[in-house]
């Protein structure tokens, strides 16, 4: 007799059924738009329940414990030894790039009671006092001694508490690009980059796949086509930003490959399929970043447009000169960073007000409530006298004024704190660092925290060391600062739904130094040549 293979189920039964489905296909679109968030918006989505066991785990010290808000650390890696398939375009572990970099350096910034979100870049050439174990270099050197240098380094230089770590590499964001299907980007002129292996021939709408999307967001060496006709890249003028071109670049992708999501639909299930195989293997997360929490950011994240959330880069300017010396070593290319637009930045993108610790979340201290010493460290001048005559004048209690040995003909201005070192495991609580921000917020130029005890005078908590073009700063200032020549910069405060701008000087040591040249955009504006959203029709560029 035949049988009917269809199974009845009770109603209490279906409803169960129904009940299951329904999870299982919430937990596929949640962890789907993880994935891809982590590519798209710097880590706002992280849900690997369904094939969580893919996903690779270690351990990162020195991660915070979070409060109302998240913020997220992603890393691109340049590891070549740690891919699966090597490619000979990417340089090989076998051929010698055994080094491991950070490509981008990214902070995410989350809060899912009141659905803020924020994207901070640092750019990878900024020389910062705490990137290695033994002291200063640039950021993107941390990464070799390890994320818990790389999470310190962050947290130490610029006051920003680290809750969760997520590291991407190549084959990452290749991966979920061809998953995808390809994303198409509108290119105004023929490029070219000679070590991303970037070649447009042709202007027009341009489809990538994982590997060319990968030389797009990779390109600091860019060459554009002068005039129509010369095929000789020889000849092709190159831009000067280097890696702040490509953060631009890689921002205005992460726009387009959202879209592409968007129009494709989270919950399709042979995409999802596609992404989570592809992408959940070459994700390595740290070991307190539960499922739970995951599932919770990706939830409350669903329906976020990536166009309405702040993308900003640190502001830095650049050093005269062929290549920075520091205490006898070439540094090759550096960058400082600048404030107060950079203490400023952080503010806004991180949600504390300019009189509130954005470590902590506390106020800030009083200025005269802590010993404060002032070093002359600039070569060739006494940069020290007037600016312990203005933190006098602010209320700081100055126990001594002198000098140090300078690390170089150029040096920023570090204000060194002591205290506790951060804890391996658990939270970090030094009053220094609070007292250190309360000092930030006066200077002006090219100024970063650094936390090293030997570097803090007798008698104080703080030691500021003047370096060159620093000031002191004459006023507060708006939180977000693009600039726009090297006399002005204009100002734009980003909120969930507005955005307002506003016009404020630039720092006047950095202005009239010969040193320096002109302080960076947080938030630039595509070069013409730049890649970007094609129209719908794929015939031309978007609106």
């Amino acid at each position: 007799m035949a049988t009917d293979e269809t199974t009845t189920l009770t109603p209490r039964a279906e409803r169960r059924a129904k009940r299951s489905r329904r999870r299982r296909r919430v937990r596929i679109a949640a962890i789907t738009l993880s994935a891809l968030i982590v590519l798209v918006a710097g880590g706002a989505y992280a849900d690997y329940v369904y094939l969580g066991s893919l996903v690779h785990h270690k351990t990162v010290k020195h991660l915070q414990s979070a409060g109302s808000s998240e913020n997220i650390l992603l890393i691109g890696s340049t590891t070549r030894c740690g891919l699966k398939v090597q490619n000979p375009a990417y340089g090989t572990c076998a051929g010698g790039t055994t080094g491991v970099n950070s490509d981008i350096v990214m902070v995410a910034h989350l809060n899912p009671a009141t659905g803020f979100a924020s994207l901070l870049s640092i750019p990878r050439d900024l020389f910062v006092p705490n990137a290695r174990i033994e002291g200063a270099n640039k950021i993107d050197a941390a990464l070799y001694q390890g994320p818990s240098q790389l999470v310190s380094a962050i947290e130490e230089d610029f006051g920003i508490p680290i809750n969760h770590y997520v590291e991407l590499n190549f084959d990452t964001f290749a991966s979920v690009v061809d998953a995808l299907g390809g994303v198409k980007m509108y290119f105004p002129t023929p490029i070219f980059d000679a070590e991303s292996g970037l070649n447009i021939h042709h202007p027009g709408c341009i489809s990538l796949d994982g590997y060319h999307a990968l030389q797009v967001v990779r390109a600091r060496h860019l060459q554009i086509q002068p005039t129509p006709g010369n095929t000789v890249h020889a000849t092709w003028p190159q831009e000067g930003l280097s890696d702040l071109a490509r953060i631009r670049r890689t921002h205005e992708f992460l726009r387009v490959l959202f879209d592409e999501v968007a129009k494709r639909g989270i919950g399709n299930p042979i995409t999802d399929q596609n992404i989570l195989t592809s992408v959940l293997p070459n994700l390595t997360v740290d070991n307190g970043f539960a499922e739970s929490l995951m599932v919770h950011l990706a939830s409350a994240y669903a329906t976020t447009n990536i166009n309405s959330i702040p993308q900003d880069t640190y502001p830095t300017v650049g050093i005269a000169g062929n290549g920075y010396l520091y205490k006898g070593y070439g540094y090759g290319d550096v960058i400082f960073p600048v404030n107060p637009t950079g203490k400023n930045l952080i503010g806004a993108l991180f949600q504390a007000k300019p009189s509130q610790s954005v470590f902590t979340g506390r106020a800030l201290p009083a200025a005269g409530s802590f010993p404060l010493v002032v070093e002359n460290g600039a070569q060739g001048v006494d940069a020290a006298a007037p600016i312990a005559t203005g933190l006098r004048k602010a209320g700081f209690n100055i126990r001594h004024v002198g000098a140090i040995t300078p690390v170089g003909p150029i040096a920023e201005t570090v204000i060194w704190y002591g205290g506790t070192p951060p804890p391996a495991k658990g939270n970090w609580h030094n009053p220094g660092l609070e007292d250190a921000e309360k000092v930030l917020t006066e200077l002006s130029g090219p100024v970063v925290m650094g936390y090293n005890p030997a570097m803090v005078g007798p008698g104080s908590l703080v030691t500021v060391v003047v370096g060159n073009g620093t000031t002191m700063t004459p006023a507060p200032v708006a939180p977000v600062t693009t600039t726009t020549s090297k006399s002005t910069t204009t100002t734009t405060v980003h909120g969930p739904t507005s955005t307002t701008t506003t016009t404020v000087p630039d720092p006047a040591g950095i202005k009239s130094s010969p040193l320096f040249g002109v302080p960076t955009a947080t938030n630039m504006p595509l070069a013409p040549y730049d890649p970007r959203a094609c129209n719908a029709a794929g015939t031309g560029p978007a609106a």
